[in-house]
């Protein structure tokens, strides 16, 4: 129904968007990682559409799974009715229906239709064409969301270690598999072979006879090579990839996983140029394994998209991936936290949001995981995380435990945010008696991470009203840059307008292109990484640098090929584009003669003329 979608955020400000939204054909996706947070949302609407709510305890058999399956189906059924009573509401001003029809994009096939039924003067054929236009209207898709690295190994109540099957990731995707869903799940974070090995066991990931898949298997990927190498393992099992949602590396919101200096725009160029090669050789490789397994072959290949997302702001940035990389869809995220009928942020937050400047986002190494997250430097989790160091109570208490990782200290591992961590590992620094400088930027880097597990959750349940018992509700959230742009509340129908082009909701600040905001993004990580190579100099990193610069240099070399291109800009505009290229690439150069003596593997690069 729509050419965009809006994407998984954080755990919580997604997670009912489907109720918001799908019932005018939007799709959404919700984050599968906080089990007791998606239970307590089934508590609240159960109790909102007068349903028997029947709890699901932790360690009852199969918990996790079994919260996430009968949420799901909840979602499915309100979605389902909601969705019916828009359809059979009545074609009037401010009408359900006619809002779903006003929403859609004016060059749609559907909305030129619904123009022709509105200035239809003939009763009959009026009637008649709305009865076409109910019979065509569909809800948006309810997608789910698993970030592969979050796998963490369960416990029963005797504290044995549970089998496989019953580690995070491996329950989320059973508790998806079992829903009445027809949707889509998308992996993201990267490969996963044990999970992606147990997609195997569920029958409605794979085609019937006559092609149709029930629940479908979407990648989010930061480049083509792991896509192929994703997309293969796959393939071999008779699974088929329906979409590659090819995300900006440092460009998004959320978690920021940096590509060793490949942009965007080369990513989705490669994607435009070998589509065809890349369909035809996993076609080739999924029949086989159809064959060996006794499953019904396809003359022809499954639908396979190519969207983007990570840092759209504009209609005419949506329409020029559209138009010049075949993209079929874009993913819309940070700017839709602006929007209470789409995302579900507490009144507090959502005003930090409203306020937030370039200056307020930064990417961030609060993360457990170790990877870089975009942060709101003001946000409640922020400060409290500030408040606890300077009581000299550093750490976090760990409630839900969905990233603990380490084991420098304890069998069992522990997450690097929480208090029991953060003592012993303080501790330890302490013991090493360093430097004074030294010892700030160690001690820095162990207080800095933060519980996001639980605080990306708090906005839903205060939001919703859950968050009554006595613990601390300090909401983080993970807006991407793009959020300085949009500076207040939003309907649905003025983001949805903006994203069509209808109107603009921009504020005055000068924004840069989304390719040149990921530019500057990556350049600054290169530097920041080079920098830190003067700690630990290796060949392996240096290396891994010189290809870094590499990439970048040829990105904006393909950057200054591309944007005389975007005829649908302003020659001004363009004009401005091309003289931050010159700016960054002329900073990669000064970066690079400053330190040829520390880092003399990294090639000076031609200088700008």
């Amino acid at each position: 129904m729509h050419s965009f979608h809006i994407p998984v955020m954080g755990t919580g400000f997604t997670i009912d968007t489907p109720v918001k939204v799908a019932k005018y054909g939007i799709s959404s996706v919700i984050s599968l990682v906080d089990d007791s947070m998606i239970e307590e949302m089934r508590k609240y609407y159960s109790g909102l559409i007068k349903e028997e709510y029947v709890p699901i305890k932790k360690f009852d058999e199969d918990y996790r799974a079994r919260r996430i399956t009968a949420y799901l189906n909840l979602l499915d059924k309100m979605v389902k009715s909601d969705f019916e009573k828009v359809r059979s509401s009545v074609f009037e001003p401010n009408s359900e229906i006619t809002k779903y029809f006003e929403l859609l994009k004016d060059t749609s096939h559907l909305k030129n239709k619904y123009k022709k039924m509105l200035s239809e003067q003939d009763p009959e054929l009026k009637k008649k064409l709305q009865d076409e236009l109910k019979s065509a209207m569909e809800p948006g898709s309810i997608d789910v969301n698993i970030m592969t690295k979050l796998d963490r190994i369960n416990y029963d109540k005797n504290a044995a270690v549970l089998p496989d099957e019953f580690s995070d990731a491996l329950s989320a995707l059973r508790g998806y598999a079992k829903s009445t869903l027809n949707s889509a799940i998308v992996f993201s974070a990267g490969i996963n072979r044990t999970l992606y090995t147990y997609v195997e066991k569920f029958e409605d990931f794979y085609a019937n006879a006559s092609g149709f898949i029930k629940k479908k298997i979407i990648l989010k990927v930061s480049d083509y090579r792991s896509s192929i190498i994703q997309g293969k393992f796959f393939a071999k099992k008779g699974l088929w990839i329906s979409e590659y949602r090819v995300e900006s590396g440092l460009n998004c919101g959320g978690h920021a996983f940096a590509s060793n200096g490949f942009l965007l725009g080369p990513i989705l160029e490669e994607f435009k140029n070998k589509r065809d090669e890349l369909v035809a050789n996993l076609h080739e490789i999924y029949n086989k394994a159809l064959k060996l397994n006794n499953r019904k072959t396809f003359q022809t290949p499954h639908e396979l998209k190519i969207t983007a997302q990570g840092g759209i702001g504009t209609a005419n940035e949506d329409e020029f991936l559209a138009d010049h990389y075949n993209v079929v869809k874009t993913g819309w995220g940070t700017p839709f936290l602006l929007v209470p009928e789409a995302t579900t942020v507490d009144k507090v937050t959502l005003d930090k949001l409203v306020q937030a400047d370039e200056k307020d986002l930064f990417l961030s190494h609060v993360s457990p995981l170790g990877v870089l997250f975009n942060n709101l430097k003001s946000s409640l989790s922020e400060i409290a995380k500030k408040e606890r160091i300077e009581k000299g109570e550093p750490g976090s208490p760990c409630f839900k435990g969905h990233l603990v990782t380490n084991t420098e200290f304890t069998e069992k591992p522990i997450c690097t945010a929480s208090r029991q961590y953060q003592k012993l590992k303080l501790e330890e620094l302490i013991g090493l008696k360093l430097e004074p400088e030294i010892f700030k930027e160690k001690f820095q880097s162990i207080v800095e991470k933060a519980c996001i597990c639980h605080d990306l959750g708090a906005s839903a349940l205060k939001k919703c009203g859950l968050d009554k018992d006595n613990t601390k509700f300090n909401t983080a959230i993970c807006p991407g840059p793009n959020l300085a742009y949009f500076s207040k509340v939003f309907t649905l129908t003025e983001m949805v307008d903006h994203i069509y082009g209808r109107i603009n909701i921009l504020n005055s600040k000068v924004r840069p292109n989304m390719f040149i905001q990921e530019l500057r993004m990556y350049v600054d990580n290169f530097i920041q990484e080079s920098k830190k190579c003067l700690c630990e100099p290796t060949e392996k990193k240096m290396n891994v640098l010189v290809e870094f610069k590499d990439n970048l240099i040829d990105g904006i070399n393909y950057y200054f090929e591309l944007f005389p291109k975007m005829v649908k800009e302003t020659q001004d505009y363009r004009e401005q584009a091309i003289e931050e290229l010159k700016h960054f690439k002329i900073k990669l150069e000064q970066f690079m003669s400053e330190n040829a003596s520390i880092f003399p593997q990294l090639v000076p690069i031609p200088k700008t003329s």
